[in-house]
């Protein structure tokens, strides 16, 4: 699918539901998704025109990420020149006012769920944009191996994408906490399950609104740009449901890169779209099934772009207090520190690996380095190894038992 006529008949086809749309919300992922955002708005916006559109609203289904800019909006979307674009917004997850509940998950379902490991209610807290009288909703978001859903896409975008803070948390922690080893790529598991039920109360409030997820599946040309693979459509929950599932057939296809043996040094060369180490942490995290990376092997992250491990002043901070960890050490920083945000407390485990508590220290079948503007001290500092990113040299990864992966961060690796 990778001509504009193709990708404009799959779109048409798929928004015939909606005949005469006056005000409609378009919901799409941020900047450190690499997809076709840029084809497929444009598209929305000039359908719907045709059909008596009068303003398309864009909400960055950003969740702890970095708001983005409005060039930023305008280019991710390819909405420079278009008559009917409205407001372009940043979900801001930590503003109270921007959210509204729309439901609660049971204690008991989060803990079936979650073998236990969580079992506390769950509020379904949402961007109360959703809720401002537009005619449709569209979800748009791209399809690829998710550490802690199994693949992104589907409801995802809105619960945790569009939700609060506490719910980010939460779910990012019972991931971690089920292991992000058996979710990723798996497209059944108990925690989409939870964000299933959890986007359900968002259909229940949004009544007879039609919502329709759209999701995109993409490999890269030679210059590392989106190169349009699939679009697949549904409508309400359960189409919501078939259209991930034909889109994560395909990424299992296309996004999962089988190895023949273990590597003892794999070097992500992060692109600049991750540009902290929150986000740049998908290169460990998508090398760590078992039989990847050979005991005593190492992960290194190339980036050097990078100058912070989070670009939020307290977030950062709560990083270097904690530090990348496994997951027994964090579990006990957390009792011995319960207000300490679950989110960041899972974001160390993802990078550092789960690990294993030995007779009072944490034990790793790997390591994990950064190369990058972070300075030694401060790398060491939090537990992760440095390298001076100047000395990384492609050629120098290419014999036995060496892995070099461009635009790293993106694709999962597995053993056959």
């Amino acid at each position: 699918m990778n001509h504009p006529d193709e990708l404009r008949a799959t779109l048409e086809s798929a928004l015939t539901p909606l005949t005469a749309p006056r005000r409609v919300l378009l919901i799409h992922p941020d900047y450190s998704r690499n997809d076709f955002s840029h084809l497929v708005a444009p598209m929305v916006h000039d359908v719907l025109a045709a059909r008596g559109l009068e303003r398309l609203d864009t909400l960055n289904a950003g969740g702890t990420h970095r708001p983005m800019t409005q060039p930023e909006l305008l280019a991710k979307l390819g909405l420079t020149d278009h008559a009917r674009v409205g407001r372009l917004c940043n979900h801001e997850y930590d503003d109270p006012s921007q959210l509204t509940l729309a439901g609660t998950i049971d204690a008991d379902f989060v803990a079936t769920k979650t073998a236990g490991q969580v079992r506390q209610p769950m509020a379904v807290t949402v961007n109360r944009l959703l809720f401002d009288g537009y005619d449709a909703i569209v979800c748009l978001s791209g399809t690829v191996p998710h550490e802690a859903l199994g693949y992104s896409g589907g409801t995802k975008l809105l619960f945790p994408g569009v939700s609060g803070p506490e719910v980010i948390a939460l779910l990012h922690w019972a991931a971690v906490l089920i292991g992000i080893p058996r979710l990723i790529g798996e497209l059944d598991n108990p925690a989409r399950e939870v964000v299933d039920t959890g986007a359900r109360f968002i259909f229940d409030r949004l009544g007879s609104v039609p919502i329709v997820s759209l999701n995109m599946v993409y490999t890269e040309d030679e210059h590392h740009r989106a190169v349009p693979r699939g679009l697949f459509a549904g409508w309400g929950a359960d189409g919501f449901r078939a259209a991930l599932s034909q889109a994560a057939e395909l990424s299992s296809r296309l996004h999962i890169v089988h190895l023949h043996s273990a590597v003892s040094t794999a070097v992500q060369r992060i692109p600049t779209m991750y540009d902290e180490v929150w986000t740049a942490g998908k290169g460990s995290y998508k090398l760590q099934r078992p039989g990847v990376i050979a005991p005593g092997g190492e992960i290194v992250l190339f980036a050097p772009h990078i100058r912070e491990f989070h670009c939020r002043p307290d977030m950062d901070a709560a990083i270097r207090a904690v530090g990348y960890h496994g997951r027994d050490y964090v579990r006990a920083y957390c009792e011995q520190h319960p207000s300490f945000n679950r989110n960041i407390a899972a974001h160390v485990i993802n990078v550092r690996g789960l690990g294993e508590w030995k007779e009072g220290r944490e034990a790793f079948d790997f390591r994990v380095t950064l190369a990058s503007a972070i300075p030694r001290e401060d790398c060491e500092a939090v537990g992760l190894g440095y390298r001076d990113p100047a000395t990384i040299r492609k050629e120098d990864f290419s014999g036995p038992g060496q892995l070099w992966i461009d635009e790293g961060g993106q694709w999962l690796y597995a053993r056959r």
